[in-house]
């Protein structure tokens, strides 16, 4: 599956740790969040892109006490896959949840 993640970590700030193969992931990421930067959950389709976005299924905070936020920019043709943000959800977190797990106490961000 190819997509962009964006997330923060307890100590280190928000990062890209995943940018589907592109160079400069920013510019897709903000055209699939527009309007919609102060909502929690999210799942909308934006051209040939699905946006997702979900809290820590952990329950993970930083160190501020916010919860961290996962954030996924699903690309083309894969945004298709979904028909619903819990599909998305459980399929991107089957992905992630272990390579999360080994970073987000790290002192600084990955790189």
């Amino acid at each position: 599956m190819n997509f962009i993640w964006a997330t923060r970590g307890r100590t280190w700030g928000f990062r890209f740790l995943r940018t589907g193969d592109l160079p400069d992931p920013l510019d897709v990421y903000e055209a699939a969040f527009a309007g919609m930067e102060d909502t929690i959950d999210a799942f909308r389709t934006r051209g040939a892109a699905l946006a997702v976005r979900f809290a820590d299924p952990e329950g993970r905070r930083d160190r501020a006490g916010r919860v961290i936020p996962h954030e996924f920019v699903i690309l083309a043709p894969d945004a298709a896959r979904f028909d619903t943000a819990e599909e998305a959800r459980a399929a991107l977190w089957d992905v992630v949840a272990e390579e999360y797990a080994s970073l987000w106490d790290q002192a600084t961000a990955p790189s």
